[in-house]
């Protein structure tokens, strides 16, 4: 679907860090389709915007110092990031990158919950965000993981006001009655030291296919495609440059094909 305006505390941006822009960019190309163009604004620094067509789907960019990882960060709307920074702070959270201004594109701060996941928020100025969602080749699902999941749930209710729906296997966070992502608990599934981290699902017409075509550009499967229980059938990867991602087709979507 294509986004209008985001509600506050919604993922609304979606932001990939790599130590090799141009074999990302390549790799993304041949998985999704996507378009890159550079920012011409020498201020920009190289930044890359990623469209599907002609539709806002990410953005990229090198990495900024020598100890920043090559990974995916969600951003979150918010209508003043300068009150949102001043509430993670409070909530215990850690500012990574205070607010700043990027452009006349929006303002920005990179921030990491008290369990140690890194995310952003979003105060849009000409950049509202993406342009689509939940279609193949857009952000579709969001998730975290966590050693922490009580801690992590009580900090996002606070900062964006979300709703926390927990299961007996999952947890579902959403606003205004629909959920947008999810959280995992980390103690029982992943090797002891893993930190907690944001991952971005995106959407394609078959996870299968999808998987097996991202393993042929080069990428390392770390979850082969399966069905969760009650939920859609998805996969997880890594990008050839190290970035997690998943690939998942959304519910809904499975309902219309069926």
């Amino acid at each position: 679907m294509k986004t209008t305006n985001p509600s506050p505390g919604a993922p609304c941006w979606v932001e990939l860090a790599t130590k090799d822009p141009a074999a990302a960019k390549a790799f993304y190309h041949e998985l999704f389709g996507w378009r890159a163009e550079v920012v011409p604004d020498e201020k920009a620094m190289g930044y890359t915007r990623l469209y599907l067509g002609e539709q806002l789907v990410a953005g990229l960019s090198a990495l900024m110092h020598p100890e920043q990882p090559t990974a995916w960060t969600i951003g979150f709307h918010t209508p003043d990031t300068d009150i949102t920074a001043d509430e993670i702070a409070d909530a215990d959270g850690k500012l990574i990158v205070p607010p700043t201004d990027a452009l006349d594109w929006g303002r920005f701060a990179v921030a990491a919950d008290p369990t140690g996941a890194v995310f952003s928020t979003w105060q849009p100025d000409t950049l509202r965000g993406v342009d689509l969602r939940d279609e193949p080749g857009a952000l579709g699902w969001v998730e975290l993981a966590t050693h922490e999941p009580g801690t992590a749930a009580e900090f996002y209710q606070r900062v964006f006001g979300w709703s926390v729906n927990s299961g007996d296997m999952y947890t579902r966070f959403g606003l205004g009655g629909s959920d947008f992502g999810g959280m995992t608990d980390m103690s029982d599934q992943f090797p002891a030291g893993t930190s907690p981290y944001w991952m971005p699902y995106f959407v394609v017409a078959d996870t299968d296919l999808g998987a097996e075509r991202a393993a042929l550009l080069g990428a390392t499967v770390t979850l082969p495609p399966t069905d969760v229980p009650d939920g859609p059938r998805l996969a997880v990867l890594r990008d050839p440059q190290g970035a997690l991602f998943g690939l998942h087709v959304p519910e809904e979507r499975e309902e219309r094909e069926e």
